[in-house]
């Protein structure tokens, strides 16, 4: 059985107090990986803090270099790459190869660093004075990922943090780190110096001591909302620059002119996809008017044909979720739903794949007649579970989702442009898409939700520049040694 190291200064780290890497479709261990303890930790934040100096004053179109190199290797071990998410996290090959192109569109923005990382001049702000702002590096950075996107969160911290000039020290998720230590490896044979990426694995202590260390400026979170709430407290009381995105309860508005075949397509794929393991998958639809009965026919018999198996089979569409706990508890708010009046249109998720017997899987349903003060319709389930809600008009679609804590992303299906209008404007999430189920921005722009999906005030990808750096405003006056009568009365 192999084990996954950290990666401190260029190279792997042993260490002791080793867990199972567990493939969620058999339920047997996999790998190994150590826990860090404190010696292993303050390395992390010794390396870090050591290469900060040199890396930062790389001349930007060097630290580019190096990012375009990696950027190539990462597409050319897209498979193996995509092997590793799929062995440890159960999504299927091709959703996997997926996140490696997303996670590529994340390095090919910070390539533009050149271009992205700079102030501005204004020319006589004073007599004969200019003014310019320039853009510093921070210093040392901490990244958290999560097990849903190991590789593509990863690349939306670490692209821009390093094309900026900072040095980083990535903590992924203990359920599938082994693409990120692959990761590193290519960003070494990239060319990138010696501790200015490093990773290290752990648990919520190793969290706190990257967190409480002097050396460490900034933290960036992806999670669940209630440790993105822990981990940005926590940060900010420390004085350190934080960003903390949390969960989501992403809903789907129908409107009546709403194409059905359409709109039952994209909902299959955008709940049930990933096994519902997505921050941005849809798990409400409001259907508004009559359509919601044709609409849970059509998606009936689309739940029912989803293939679910592990995710490396030839014919998978839809893998097991990342572990046991995640299983029980999906499937216990399913339960619950049902037991509370829910009307469970499709229920396979208790559904057992033959051959993969111990497998964490956890099959299609869809749930109506949801109370809307009931867990399956409040919390976030991170599963291939749909509920199915009805509504009278827009802006009751709109009312649902404006009471719901969640604000990460909301999209609605219409054929009007003055209702698309509306929705734009109203609805209460960060990321919005109009005939789009899953609408994730290009790299160009950012991503960000809003309410208890998100702590802290910037986004990741393009709006990470701000996050990665910190300003700095000269006022300069160069035409004579004397100085300027601003009409300031002396003390």
């Amino acid at each position: 059985m192999r084990t996954i190291h950290h990666w401190i200064n260029g190279a792997p780290v042993s260490g002791s107090d080793l867990i199972d890497v567990t493939n969620p479709a058999t339920d047997q261990p996999i790998a190994t990986v150590p826990m860090a303890d404190t010696d292993t930790v303050t390395a992390a934040l010794a390396a870090a803090s050591d290469a900060f100096d040199d890396w930062s004053q790389t001349t930007l179109s060097r630290r580019a270099q190096v990012l375009f190199r990696f950027r190539d290797l990462l597409v050319e071990n897209r498979s193996e790459l995509a092997a590793l998410i799929t062995q440890e996290h159960g999504k299927t090959l091709d959703d996997a190869a997926g996140e490696i192109s997303r996670a590529a569109d994340s390095v090919e923005l910070a390539c533009g660093g050149p271009a992205l990382v700079r102030g501005g001049t204004s020319l006589q702000t004073g007599p004969d004075i200019d003014t310019k702002s320039v853009l510093h590096p921070l210093g040392v950075c901490v990244g958290i990922t999560p097990f849903n996107f190991p590789a593509m969160m990863g690349m939306m911290m670490v692209s821009v943090a390093l094309a900026s000039g900072n040095t980083f020290i990535w903590k992924p998720s203990e359920q599938d780190p082994g693409v990120c230590i692959r990761i590193a490896e290519l960003f070494k044979e990239a060319g990138l110096p010696d501790g200015v990426l490093n990773v290290v694995h752990g648990r919520q202590d190793t969290v706190e001591r990257l967190i409480d260390d002097p050396r460490t400026e900034a933290v960036a979170f992806v999670g669940s909302s209630q440790v993105a709430q822990i981990v940005y407290s926590r940060a900010a009381a420390a004085g350190k620059r934080v960003q903390a995105f949390g969960g989501a309860k992403n809903h789907m508005i129908v409107m009546p002119d709403a194409d059905l075949d359409v709109v039952a397509d994209q909902l299959t794929s955008a709940c049930f996809g990933a096994a519902g393991q997505r921050c941005m998958a849809i798990s409400v639809a409001v259907v508004v008017g009559e359509s919601a009965e044709p609409l849970l026919a059509k998606l009936a018999t689309r739940a029912e044909e989803v293939r679910l198996g592990p995710g490396d089979g030839d014919d998978t569409e839809v893998g097991p979720v990342v572990n046991r706990q995640s299983q029980e508890r999906i499937q216990a708010a399913v339960k619950e739903a049902i037991a509370g009046g829910a009307r469970a249109v499709v229920d396979r998720s208790a559904e057992v794949v033959p051959g993969f017997e111990s497998g964490y899987f956890v099959g299609p349903t869809v749930l109506t007649d949801v109370e809307v003060s009931s867990a399956a319709y409040q919390e976030e389930l991170f599963g291939p579970i749909l509920v199915v809600l009805r509504v009278d008009s827009l802006g009751d679609g709109l009312e649902l989702i404006r009471s719901h804590r969640y604000g990460n992303g909301a999209s609605i299906f219409t054929r009007d442009g003055a209702a698309a209008n509306e929705f734009e404007r109203r609805a209460s999430a960060g990321m919005i898409g109009v005939n789009v189920a899953i609408p994730v921005p290009v790299a160009a722009y950012a991503v960000q939700g809003w309410k208890d999906s998100a702590y802290g005030d910037t986004g990741l990808n393009n709006a990470s520049w701000s996050f990665y750096t910190r300003p700095k405003y000269v006022t300069s006056r160069w035409d004579s040694v004397a100085g300027t009568d601003f009409g300031f009365r002396p003390n």
